[in-house]
């Protein structure tokens, strides 16, 4: 493999350099892990958004481990209010799941590769599935706030991409198709365990923005035309990072407020995090129906 010219990426973390972190990281969960004793190989990743850390319940209660994201090496810390930033491995209906509560944001001024070598790191580990999770603005306007989508596809509107620079070819191909990047049989029990749960949910198309400002009328009117019909400042760059090392992928997006160009107010992250309460108790339940089935 050879690295871009020195500079080429304004962050300096590509090729080499991007493999060793992702390298350090992973070691540094390892051995974290190890000395708890008896959890195994990790199989599942949950990724936890705005408002929903308490999720993390998802797991046994015993022989957890919370390891701050400070204490990992090269994983920025989650600044923003509503992600606590701490992994929390433990068993999730018999199966290894490490719980990442919390992301860093591009719009924290990190690059996506920065924001993206936690997960990898823990792809690294042996993750196999990865769910994710967030909060957005629901551009739909059959969308209510505290509904949960399950996302069918995304558009990439960040103007970044984490898999820029070299390719790093022990993880995956230059190229990562996209038309199917979220698991069509995941989707079918994810769709089950809603039923079950009397949840309803919702299903479309995700939009990441940069941010960190929230949309003007004017956007909302074109990322509805576009197709979108939810908008968030996150996701994408996992969804890439996950299909990028051949892991299977099942999102969800938590609609906080309506992104429809009539509303009659402005959106504030407080209204996200308290509308993300009643949202996360809804997803919780999916969850609990569809864990037991990854593991089957």
């Amino acid at each position: 493999m050879v690295d871009a010219p020195l500079g080429a990426l304004p962050d300096g973390i590509y090729g080499e350099e991007l493999e060793r972190r992702i390298s350090e990281a992973a070691e540094a969960i390892r051995a974290r892990l190890a000395g708890a004793g008896g959890l195994g190989t990790p199989e599942l990743a949950i990724v936890l958004g705005s408002g929903l850390g308490g999720m993390a319940e998802l797991l046994e209660p015993d022989g957890r481990v919370s390891i701050p994201y400070r204490e990992i090496p090269h994983v920025p810390g989650a600044s923003v209010v509503g992600h606590a930033g701490r992994l929390v491995a433990g068993r999730a209906a018999g199966t290894t799941t490490l719980v990442l509560s919390g992301r860093a944001h591009p719009y924290e001024g990190y690059s996506q590769r920065e924001v993206t070598i936690l997960l990898r790191a823990c792809l690294a580990l042996g993750v196999r599935t990865v769910i994710l999770t967030n909060a957005s603005g629901g551009l739909n306007p059959a969308f209510e706030a505290g509904d949960v989508m399950l996302i069918t596809d995304t558009i990439n509107l960040s103007g970044d991409n984490p898999l820029t620079g070299p390719n790093l070819e022990r993880i995956g191909p230059r190229f990562v198709p996209m038309a199917d990047a979220f698991d069509l049989e995941l989707r079918e029990r994810a769709r089950q365990s809603a039923s079950r749960a009397g949840v309803t949910l919702c299903e479309g198309v995700y939009v990441m923005l940069a941010g960190p400002n929230y949309e003007t009328r004017a956007e909302m009117r074109m990322l509805r035309t576009i197709g979108g019909d939810a908008v968030g400042m996150s996701t994408v760059p996992e969804v890439l990072v996950a299909r990028h090392a051949g892991a299977r992928v099942l999102a969800f997006s938590l609609v906080t407020n309506k992104a429809t160009d009539d509303v009659d107010h402005e959106v504030t992250h407080e209204e996200v995090l308290e509308i993300g309460v009643i949202g996360a108790g809804r997803l919780l339940a999916l969850l609990r129906e569809l864990l037991p089935e990854l593991a089957s």
